[in-house]
């Protein structure tokens, strides 16, 4: 029983270092990818990009193009907020608020994979709550 107890506590801490771990690399990304974004380096932003990203706009510029008319939050944020990470079915999303350079607060969820370059952004959907957002 002694030792049932002991594997049981030892398989919590190694998920809880885990999901530490996995928590950091994937706010390192997320950060990387808007600091490419603050001086315009849009082929360093799309190699955070998952494979299907990558595969729908095809090239830095027109992923550029789409992150300028379509998050210019993220474009060019005056401050970002990391909240919580969580699963859903299977995904793991991260939670975003953003501040925009006019001062409104936006709320986005990041949908992270893991690839073989390790975390990648697979979408990113702009969450519409009382009092947050354009």
């Amino acid at each position: 029983m002694k030792h049932r107890v002991t594997l049981s506590a030892l398989a919590l801490l190694i998920a809880a270092t885990a999901a530490e771990a996995s928590d950091g690399a994937i706010r390192d990304v997320i950060s990387k990818q808007i600091d490419a974004f603050l001086v315009d380096d849009f082929a360093a932003a799309f190699r955070f990009a998952s494979p299907t990203i990558k595969d729908i706009f095809v090239t830095p510029e027109r992923f550029g193009a789409m992150v300028r008319q379509g998050y210019p939050m993220v474009h060019r944020p005056q401050d970002i907020r990391f909240l919580e990470l969580r699963e859903v079915a299977g995904r793991l999303w991260q939670r975003v608020l953003v501040t925009d350079a006019e001062g409104r607060a936006h709320m986005l969820d990041y949908q992270m994979i893991e690839t073989a370059e390790g975390w990648q952004i697979n979408a990113v959907h702009l969450l519409r709550a009382p009092g947050v957002g354009a």
